[in-house]
This record gives structure tokens, sequence and C-alpha cells, in this order.
């Protein structure tokens, strides 16, 4: 058995899908959304969010984000701020 404590699971979520215009977060179709997982830590999310930002660079209406997850669902812990 190990000593070593066990990292405190900070899940956040990371999808994406197209705008319907840069200059506001309303997406054309719901229904087109692309979610690319939940993450166990900021910087797994991280990771992810970064190859499918890159990955649709051509199309300036497609974003991703990171949405914090364990900050819903208990909105009084402190956990690191990002």
């Amino acid at each position: 058995m190990s000593d070593t404590p066990k990292p405190k699971q900070l899940l956040h979520l990371v999808f994406g899908g197209e705008l319907d215009s840069v200059s506001n977060i309303e997406f054309k179709d719901l229904d087109k959304l692309d979610i690319v997982g939940v993450y166990p830590n900021y910087a797994s999310a991280y990771v992810a969010w970064k190859a499918k930002a890159q990955g649709s660079v051509d199309n300036a209406q497609m974003r991703y984000f990171i949405v914090h997850l364990h900050r819903l669902l208990d909105p009084d812990s402190q956990g690191p701020q990002r």
C-alpha cells in the first residue's frame, strides 16, 4: 500500500462548436457540439483543449472551451483558480 496521497479530482469538461458570430458565444447548432471529454485535472483538460483548438484554427468561428465542473459541483470548494 502506498502512503502517497491521491491527488484531488478536479473535473473539467472540454467541448466546442461553431459559433454564430466571432463576437459572441452562441453556437450555430447545438446538435453538432463536439464533447471532447471530461478530465480529472486542468492540465489534462488543457492538453485536450489545445489539440482541438489548434486542429480547428482554419475556422475562425470554431471555439473550444474548458469548463471547471468541480466548481459547479462544489461551489464552496477552494480549488486552484485558473
